[in-house]
Order: C-alpha cells, then structure tokens, then sequence
C-alpha cells in the first residue's frame, strides 16, 4: 500500500489559502484517479484506491498544519508501513512561486507541518513534494501569506498543482518516484 498525505488545514476559511495546496492536490488526485467515499479516521479523510500492483490511500489530515504528523503517523503505524510508503504534499514558503520540487527525503526546511510528520513517523525519510508560494513583499506577514491567497498568485499555482498531481498520480499508478524539480 502506498499513502499520500497532502496537508493543509481544514475548514472552509483556509480552503483557499496557500497553505492548503496539499490539500488541492490530493483533492484533484482523487478526481482524476476516480476515487470517491472519503471517510474521517486517524484525526484525517481519507479515500482507498486501487493501482494495478495494490492499494493506496489517499490523506488529509484533519488536525491542522503544525500537527500533521499526529494523522500521518497513526495511518503508516496502523498499516503497518514503512515511511518509505508515504508521500507528503506541502506548500513552501522558500520556494519561488509555482516552482515544483520532489525529493525522496530531507530535512523539514522550516515547515511545521513537515516537522510534525518527522516527529510523529520518526524520521525524514519519506517522500515530499513542495509547492512553491514564494515569501510576501518586503514587511508584509508571512501568516497573512501563507493563510491568504491571491487572484494573481492563482493562474501560477494552479499550473504547480497541476504538475503535483501528475507527480501523485504517478506514484499510487506505479510506485515510482524521483527526485524532481520544475524549472
């Protein structure tokens, strides 16, 4: 079995802030990939798929972005799966706006939420996709930034997300998964 966790917090005032583009992304996964019948368990939605070499699940904890881990790691340990299994979906304040990257492990880079994830699976070894959504002008609030969104930020984020679920899809499809950066 293979996970997807894209983060983000819930509830409709943050549904389209930049911080939940983990949450679009597994959001849009779904729809291409065709899976329905999200249930709540482990503090999180989840939805059940089924790839041609085995199931996968699809994640969005409900436990908001700092406490993440605490979904994630009750599904890995619940399943009985290796960090090696999962993939997490964020957005990244230190990325340039738009720009993609995928790594098979890593450190949190300052994300709380990725944090969270390493603290409750205990360790950085699985894999991550970040979204770029770059920092606010100079002087301007970083929580404003990542808890808002922009109409012109939108056009460029919706691309990234595009390129993310492609990278998602790829993964539940096949198991596959590389190191990866968009220009």
């Amino acid at each position: 079995m293979r996970v997807v966790a894209g983060l983000g917090n819930p509830g409709k005032r943050y549904e389209r802030s930049r911080h939940n583009l983990g949450f679009r992304v597994v959001d849009r996964a779904a729809e291409r990939l065709g899976v329905t019948g999200w249930k709540t368990q482990f503090d999180a939605l989840t939805a059940r798929g089924q790839a041609a070499d085995g199931a996968y699940l699809l994640v969005k904890p409900q436990t908001f972005m700092n406490q993440s881990g605490v979904s994630v790691g009750a599904v890995l340990r619940y399943h009985r799966l290796p960090p090696e299994a999962c993939l997490v979906v964020v957005d990244d304040l230190d990325l340039e706006l738009g720009k993609v990257r995928a790594r098979e492990s890593g450190s949190d880079g300052g994300h709380k939420g990725l944090r969270s994830v390493i603290e409750h699976v205990g360790t950085a070894g699985f894999k991550r996709i970040r979204i770029g959504i770059g920092r606010p002008a100079e002087g301007g609030s970083v929580v404003g930034h990542v808890l808002g969104g922009s109409a012109a930020d939108e056009q460029v984020l919706a691309a990234a997300t595009d390129t993310a679920v492609e990278r998602v899809v790829e993964f539940v499809e096949t198991g596959r998964f590389e190191n990866w950066s968009s220009s």
